[in-house]
């Protein structure tokens, strides 16, 4: 993910999203992440639309500042970030429906077809996890 929260407007930017499908998710997407976490989408670089934020240490030194739920519409998907890594999600992800995912995000082609109550609680399992306190796992570690 990028690592700066910008200016930018998340309304005016998911309204330009392309294709139509992939727009419709985002705004579908907003209004999750927004229930479940209770905080206004911010611009976290120039195209994802994160949630909130977290402190991170690494057992490195490493540290720095993250938003603590984020996606971002992507022609090929809607990409969902997950920090605690997809493996955290297992039990979940089983029943989600038709996704694919990396180390730490999770792939969505069209919301019409996965569980939304499923996702909710992935996003929800999520920002408890690196809301509590400084997070200091890698998404490869789950």
């Amino acid at each position: 993910m990028a690592t700066t929260w910008t200016d930018g407007d998340p309304a005016a930017y998911l309204d330009a999203v392309t294709p139509a499908v992939r727009r419709r998710d985002a705004h579908t997407l907003r209004d999750l992440m927004e229930r479940v976490t209770g905080a206004a989408p911010r611009m976290f670089g120039t195209s994802v639309i994160g949630f909130g934020e977290y402190h991170y240490e690494y057992p490195s030194g490493h540290s720095g500042h993250a938003a603590a739920a984020g996606f971002a519409p992507r022609k090929a998907a809607s990409t969902v970030y997950l920090p605690e890594g997809v493996g955290a999600h297992a039990d979940l992800l089983a029943r989600l429906g038709p996704h694919t995912t990396g180390v730490g995000c999770l792939y969505l082609k069209d919301l019409e077809r996965v569980d939304l109550a499923v996702l909710e609680e992935i996003v929800r399992r999520s920002w408890a996890t690196v809301t509590d306190g400084t997070f200091g796992q890698r998404a490869s570690e789950s």
